[in-house]
């Protein structure tokens, strides 16, 4: 549960009327930000993958060309959500989601104790990489994106990218290989400023027009719950009335999407807080960024959706929502 922030009232009605000229002044923002990602090394954003598998996706993310850290920890987090217990109706096991049959075959002992666990992040991370580059190396022929090609090849199988000579045509494969291209944005370390959102102005105005509502412990703002909210019910809310779903959970959210540097923030973005900085999983609040260092939240029991301040000890980062950021999300990690 989030601190209690006092703001005051005079703060509070000049921050809704520089509200009010942001809600009209994003979309001209959002049309002078210049647009692309620069190439270079991929670095893994601030906390997005948990500080214990940080090093292992960095260090095996760097392993062959065709994949980076970020694509690593994307695959990871689809697979898993960095559980390293996790086990699938597929009998598919560990942080890296391996069948038994593959992991006969391609793990690998990363730590050099002598084992190879797939229950060990510490093999099972490393494997998943090298199982990525032992994919990319057999389809290296093939024309096209090598990345694209790789996970393609994952999920379809290296024999069907040959024949087909590319991404085969399967919904599964082709919808795989956006899902994990897509996730890797909400995991590399922004090297450019990051394009705005055309539907932040329409979540920020929903926001604002529920500014008073008393909060609600899981409130989604339901007519059986008198319209209450808790903080990512918020914000959930408010991105659905502009037709975009995200999770229900605030640290599910956090990967909707690339992370804007706290001077990069614009009116709009999620902003998140947490009591541990270096694991976006312990993400435990979430609140919409309205410009001027304040965001409209539901902080509390006992409190209303209101106007609070972000530069706090315990502000964690931020995401701009975008529709496909959203869509890529697993529907249950």
């Amino acid at each position: 549960m989030r601190r209690a922030w006092i703001v005051t009232i005079a703060a509070v009605g000049s921050t809704f009327a520089f509200v009010t000229l942001l809600v009209v002044g994003v979309y001209v923002v959002a049309g002078n930000i210049v647009n692309g990602v620069a190439g270079g090394t991929v670095g893994l954003a601030k906390g997005s993958v948990p500080a214990a598998y940080q090093p292992l996706v960095q260090k095996w993310g760097n392993l062959c060309p065709a994949i980076n850290p970020a694509l690593l920890a994307a695959q990871l987090y689809q697979e898993s959500g960095f559980n390293p217990n996790a086990r699938s109706a597929a009998a598919a096991q560990g942080i890296a989601q391996f069948i038994p049959g593959t992991w006969a075959t391609h793990g690998i002992d990363g730590d050099g104790d002598g084992e190879r666990n797939v229950w060990n992040p510490a093999d099972a991370i490393p494997s998943a990489a090298s199982y990525d580059c032992e994919l990319a190396r057999y389809v290296r022929t093939v024309p096209g994106n090598a990345t694209h090609n790789m996970l393609a090849a994952y999920n379809a199988g290296a024999d069907a990218v040959i024949r087909y000579g590319g991404v085969p045509p399967y919904s599964e494969t082709q919808n795989y290989v956006k899902t994990i291209t897509t996730l890797e944005k909400s995991f590399a370390a922004p090297v450019t400023r990051v394009d705005p959102s055309e539907q932040a102005a329409g979540a920020i105005s929903y926001a604002q027009g529920k500014l008073g509502t008393p909060y609600l412990w899981g409130g989604n703002g339901t007519a059986d719950q008198g319209g209450r909210f808790d903080c990512s019910g918020l914000t959930k809310a408010a991105y659905e009335n502009v037709g975009i779903t995200l999770p229900r959970v605030a640290n599910d959210q956090y990967n909707a999407g690339p992370h804007p540097e706290r001077d990069e923030l614009l009116p709009g973005d999620l902003v998140f807080f947490s009591d541990d900085l270096t694991n976006s999983r312990a993400i435990r609040h979430v609140g919409i960024y309205v410009g001027g260092g304040y965001m409209i939240d539901a902080p509390r029991p006992g409190a209303v959706i209101r106007f609070d301040p972000i530069d706090t000890p315990d502000y964690f980062g931020a995401t701009r929502v975008t529709e496909d950021g959203a869509k890529a999300l697993p529907t249950k990690v």
